[in-house]
């Protein structure tokens, strides 16, 4: 059951709707429940701030054209997917997705109740490993932050890009050998664990 910021339980929540066992929730309800796991996952794809707030933005703006069409099934997935979508399209757009550290005064979006650990991760990525994944392919960046950061299985992964098992497998492979490389040329004693 999902909390309000007044830590009321919400009777409608998108795991009900999903499951058939209630109503889509409303916008506000929506935003509120799924905005810090898009707003962690958008931080870990683009590495800043003001990124992962535009790409929250616009996920949540592509959220509301298509809701009506929304068929239940993983909100959840649903949502990686517009976010991972949206963060290749501004790939594209860019030469460079740049890297920068996140304040440690900034400005949390409104929603839900947030996870200490997340927040805690999300604050301290550590310099090192944001370079190393700044110069990977977006398209193996995608798939090592939803692996590793998220920890999405390869089925979830393949449903969300929409790729075949095979090539997540082989991202993930490339990325993780590309990170390790990476930070042996970056810090020369830091190695790569699997943990974004």
């Amino acid at each position: 059951m999902v909390m309000n910021a007044d830590r009321t339980p919400n009777p409608r929540s998108t795991a009900e709707f999903d499951a058939g066992t209630g109503e889509l929730p409303s916008w506000g309800e929506l935003v509120a429940e799924h905005a810090d796991s898009v707003y962690l996952l958008a931080y870990r794809l683009a590495g800043n701030q003001q990124d992962a707030e535009d790409l929250t933005q616009d996920t949540f703006m592509r959220v509301f054209r298509s809701l009506k069409s929304y068929q239940p099934g993983t909100f959840e997935g649903w949502l990686h997917r517009i976010t991972t979508n949206l963060f290749l399209d501004m790939v594209r757009r860019r030469a460079k997705i740049r890297m920068e550290q996140l304040p440690e005064d900034y400005d949390r979006i409104e929603g839900g109740i947030a996870d200490p650990a997340e927040t805690f991760e999300l604050n301290n990525l550590d310099p090192a490993l944001e370079k190393a994944l700044d110069q990977l392919a977006p398209e193996y960046r995608v798939a090592v932050v939803l692996c590793d950061g998220l920890g999405m299985s390869y089925d979830e992964i393949s449903q969300t890009l929409g790729i075949k098992m095979g090539t997540v497998r082989s991202r993930i492979h490339r990325a993780r050998a590309q990170l390790r490389g990476n930070l042996e040329r970056n810090q020369g004693e830091l190695v790569y664990t699997g943990q974004v």
